[in-house]
């Protein structure tokens, strides 16, 4: 699918469950006073976020890579435990008070903890088989190590989500030599692949998402 083609977005968005309102003003937002406002998930990525957290029902939840919050108020709004919780985590201190304005302003507000750091630290301190599923939307040089750090911590039966996995079909194409991003997440896709210990799948949905489940 040629998300690209404007006229098959529009029908798409018609066609799929409306953007709440705090989503619309998050996204607004994000694209009047953020730079790169294309990592925000939007609106279709975020019907399938919260949809894919209904289906998997966790009850902990982790996010690497928050941004604005978007994909956050996503999934925390397709929780359906009580007790489920999600923490989130961003590395970019700048954007700590655009999360936390988003965050305290939604009705999800008390099953968010809101990190403001590196996520590999905070996983150090987490028990193993911990979190039921997680999202890892953070820096694409490090995806290996998340990879690594996360799997102890995935419960059996969990699911990591991988966002921007076929990278604009640059995972295809010649690498330039300085291109860190694309160089380790050709690394990340191949060590998936080859591992044994979970069953895995790519959505062709946008930047790719790697969908993968621990045996």
């Amino acid at each position: 699918m040629n998300y690209n083609d404007i006229p098959l977005q529009q029908y798409i968005e018609s066609h799929i469950e409306g953007e709440p309102e705090i989503l619309k003003e998050l996204d607004r937002y994000t694209h009047l006073h953020v730079i790169g406002p294309r990592m925000l998930s939007g609106h279709l990525q975020g019907t399938i976020l919260k949809m894919l957290t209904m289906m998997i029902n966790p009850t902990r939840v982790l996010e690497i890579g928050t941004f604005t919050g978007y994909s956050c108020l996503s999934m925390a709004s397709g929780l359906l435990r009580e007790e489920a919780h999600i923490d989130t985590t961003e590395v970019d201190d700048e954007l700590e008070p655009v999360i936390r304005k988003f965050v305290d302003e939604s009705e999800y507000r008390d099953k968010i903890t809101v990190h403001i750091g590196s996520a590999l630290e905070l996983l150090r301190g987490v028990p193993d088989e911990y979190y039921d599923m997680v999202f890892m939307d953070g820096d694409k040089r490090e995806y290996v190590e998340y990879y690594k750090a996360v799997l102890p911590k995935l419960a059996s039966g969990g699911y990591i989500l991988a966002d921007n996995t076929l990278w604009d079909g640059k995972i295809i194409q010649p690498v330039a030599k300085n291109d860190r991003h694309t160089q380790c997440l050709i690394e990340f896709n191949k060590m998936v692949a080859e591992d044994r210990r979970v069953y895995k799948t790519i959505l062709p949905i946008r930047d790719g998402i790697t969908l993968i489940r621990k045996q």
